[in-house]
């Protein structure tokens, strides 16, 4: 990695938000969950929870971690999984939908830490989602046509959400720890390697501040003789 590369990481890393995210229930064409997690990338949210619709994804994998490769994801079977999370990070449930209670998306603090609920397609917000939610934000809209596509609306959202966290200083103020900091360096520099551990079941191998690799030779002789770190992905964002 260069030392400008390094630099530019580094920055953006610094910037992220781990208070602020989305959780994307049951959305389910794979081009509204790349489009979200651009979103979530151009606000400088960390990671993003989507909760798998009873129909699975569909070339998801593929189709969501290419421009989009530096947002983690955790996946939930139910949504009852991702509110439990939010909640445990003291995390507000702020829900895009429309109901008596609804206030413009313009009136809500998001300085504070919260979650930003999207709905599936043409179903939009389940009502025990909504039921949980602690507020409920629309866009207000003057054409004939009263919704937005899931993406367009959540990018609306979060641009406020942005604007208003960076005027109370909140990029000002890095929030990943330096370990995760590192970590995230060395998946993005080494990502075939990383996702060579995942599928193998393997501990990441030894890397520094930089993300760069500590004696890579050894660790490969290690994997080679079944004597490498072993460790269990299979709760671990992606």
């Amino acid at each position: 990695m260069t030392p400008q590369r390094l630099e530019t990481l580094r920055l953006l890393l610094q910037r992220r938000q781990t208070d602020l995210t989305i959780i994307a229930d049951q959305v389910s064409k794979p081009r509204n969950l790349s489009a979200l997690m651009r979103n979530a990338d151009a606000v400088g949210i960390h990671l993003i929870h989507t909760v798998v619709p009873e129909v699975g994804y569909r070339n998801y994998r593929g189709t969501a971690r290419g421009s989009d490769r530096y947002v983690k994801c955790q996946q939930h079977e139910n949504f009852q999984s991702a509110y439990e999370q939010i909640k445990q990070q003291g995390m507000t449930l702020v829900a895009a939908h429309f109901s008596e209670q609804a206030i413009s998306y313009r009136e809500f603090d998001y300085t504070q830490p919260c979650a930003l609920l999207m709905g599936a397609e043409k179903f939009g917000v389940s009502e025990r989602a909504a039921e949980l939610a602690d507020v409920h934000v629309v866009i207000p809209m003057l054409g004939a046509v009263q919704s937005l596509n899931v993406s367009t609306a959540a990018g609306i959202i979060l641009a406020e959400a942005q604007h208003q966290r960076a005027l109370a200083g909140c990029y000002d103020r890095p929030s990943l720890s330096d370990a995760e900091m590192q970590r995230c360096l060395f998946e993005w520099d080494h990502r075939e390697l990383a996702q060579f551990c995942r599928d193998n079941g393997l501990a990441y191998p030894p890397y520094n501040a930089e993300g760069e690799l500590v004696d890579a030779p050894q660790w490969h002789q290690r994997v080679q003789t079944g004597t490498a770190e072993r460790y269990d992905w299979s709760n671990e964002p992606v």
